[in-house]
């Protein structure tokens, strides 16, 4: 599928991976709305292309509207990279007693419903537009982690978030196919996204260290990359591709 001459909502799209997504896809030809919290919308680099829509992924009756602004930009809505979420730490039993219930809401909230949400109001108007060639309308590509299969101590709400993600993948992905419109997931392992930035580079050093190969930290240009390549690639479609270097989560 062509990316130029469409509209493209990317959740998270002020920073991170989701702002590097959207910034590949405006490269591309797109009109990308990035649907991000207004705090990370002020930060954010202007990118030609690029419309910064204040949006919470959770709230269906707000995000609505949002959705309706992609859809009706005067071309036509195909694409859906869904980055936006958190990834607070906390064990079951700690020092500090139980996990908290209500984070571990708010991570699945965000994580999952929040994906699901965005997803199911996106297909909604994507089934409205033309069918291309193989009557395809378009693709949704949501965001899990490594963390989905080998999560870490401390990771109970975000891998049980992304693991949800994974879950819709092929479900997903057959309720939408009568529609014309393909799901993958994208499994990213250690990305130097601005929640890294915050530690030091001694710590950094020690996370890049148990990547197999490349001994680096990831990307989120290469996270970028792998969402255009997924978008242009018509047979890719109800899977998932780990973006890891072979990383295999250690229990800490």
């Amino acid at each position: 599928m062509q990316i130029n001459d469409t509209a493209a909502i990317v959740t998270g799209g002020a920073s991170g991976l989701g702002g590097a997504t959207a910034k590949a896809l405006a490269a591309k030809g797109a009109h990308v709305f990035a649907f991000d919290l207004a705090a990370s919308i002020e930060k954010a680099e202007q990118v030609d292309g690029v419309t910064y829509v204040e949006a919470d992924v959770t709230d269906g009756a707000a995000l609505r509207p949002a959705v309706e602004q992609a859809s009706s930009s005067g071309m036509p809505l195909r694409i859906v990279v869904n980055c936006a979420g958190i990834g607070p730490s906390s064990r079951i039993l700690s020092k500090k007693g139980t996990h908290d219930l209500d984070l571990f809401h708010k991570v699945v909230n965000i994580n999952l419903a929040g994906t699901f949400n965005v997803m199911t109001l996106a297909a909604e108007a994507m089934a409205q537009t033309e069918p291309l060639e193989d009557d395809q309308r378009g693709v949704v590509i949501n965001t899990a982690s490594v963390a989905a299969i080998e999560g870490q101590i401390g990771q109970i709400a975000y891998s049980a978030s992304k693991g949800g993600v994974v879950g819709m993948t092929v479900p997903a992905a057959r309720d939408l196919a009568s529609h014309g419109i393909r799901v993958m997931t994208i499994a990213p392992g250690i990305i130097d996204t601005p929640m890294l930035a915050t530690v030091s580079e001694e710590f950094r050093a020690g996370l890049a260290a148990g990547v197999p190969f490349p001994k680096r930290l990831g990307r989120p240009d290469e996270y970028a990359q792998l969402a255009v390549d997924i978008v242009e690639h018509d047979y890719l479609n109800g899977d998932v591709i780990r973006l890891d270097g072979s990383l295999r989560m250690a229990p800490r």
